[in-house]
């Protein structure tokens, strides 16, 4: 696992172990609060013995889930006496998917027996504002890869930490175009200086405007582009011929995954848009 420093009190870690999922401790005056919790209990340990070894033991005070996804909730039950923050579909989903999706992957990852499903304690709707030592902290929903996903905004430091409604390439097959078009509209309107993504390397200060009008410009051309091959009554067979980078972004973050996610995309929009 990758750990970086994005600010004196912000520690960002990066799975070695699943396509680069993302988990971001910061420091406070009065504890640590994380966001996302990781899939393998391995890492989420290291990230933990990280944070008690850099701050102190049981520093830990909240743990914030971004969204419902097994990458970013395994972990969950091994943050022992944090209180766990999601927004209220999070909890729901987990509640009514979770124990078979957690069973079906014990059986085929076996890195996985020992965890244990934690429903988030703490839920809200559409924003809180969370105030630990000298640190503020506004969290609010940012529908669109998933309809329970949520964004943390660590206000003096214009830390961004998204979960996946920002990746290398946005991932709506769960999701919906235009809740996660609004949603990087709301991220650009808050001006950050930096993005954690849920996904891959942090976007730096003078790349964040680019990145999220990147984001919104693929989403609208991969529409463009199943739209016209609807039209034309090409079989779905055709998305394949349309390529990543042609809808512009790159082929080489997450180790090349980013081409499938992106094919994901188009065949899931042909499903969605195609008369029936």
């Amino acid at each position: 696992m990758r750990i970086d420093r994005v600010a004196e009190n912000v520690y960002v870690f990066i799975s070695d172990l699943y396509v680069q999922v993302v988990s971001t401790a910061i420091l406070t005056a009065e504890g640590a609060v994380v966001v996302d919790a990781l899939a393998f209990p391995s890492e989420t340990r290291e990230a933990i013995a990280f944070i008690e070894r850099t701050y102190r033991p049981g520093a830990i005070r909240y743990l914030i889930l971004t969204h419902h996804h097994a990458d970013h909730t395994y972990g969950a039950y091994l943050f022992e006496g944090a209180e766990v923050l999601a927004q209220a579909g999070c909890r729901e989903m987990l509640e009514r998917v979770g124990p078979a999706t957690l069973a079906r992957a014990k059986r085929e990852t076996p890195a996985l027996a020992e965890v244990e499903l934690r429903l988030p304690n703490m839920t809200f709707e559409r924003e809180l504002h969370l105030h630990l030592g000298d640190a503020h902290l506004q969290v609010f929903h940012t529908p669109g890869h998933t309809a329970d996903g949520i964004s943390v905004f660590y206000t003096e430091e214009k830390i961004l930490i998204t979960g996946d409604a920002m990746m290398p390439v946005p991932h709506i097959v769960h999701g919906d175009v235009q809740a996660l078009k609004a949603s990087l509209q709301k991220m650009l309107d808050l001006n950050p200086g930096f993005i954690i993504q849920g996904h891959g390397e942090v976007i730096l200060r003078g790349e964040v405007e680019e990145a999220i009008q990147g984001s919104i410009a693929y989403l609208d051309t991969i529409v463009a582009r199943v739209s016209e091959v609807i039209e034309k009554g090409a079989p779905p067979s055709t998305l394949r011929e349309i390529d990543i980078e042609s809808c512009g972004r790159s082929r080489i973050p997450l180790d090349g995954l980013v081409s499938r996610l992106h094919l994901d995309n188009l065949i899931a929009l042909y499903k969605r848009m195609a008369p029936r």
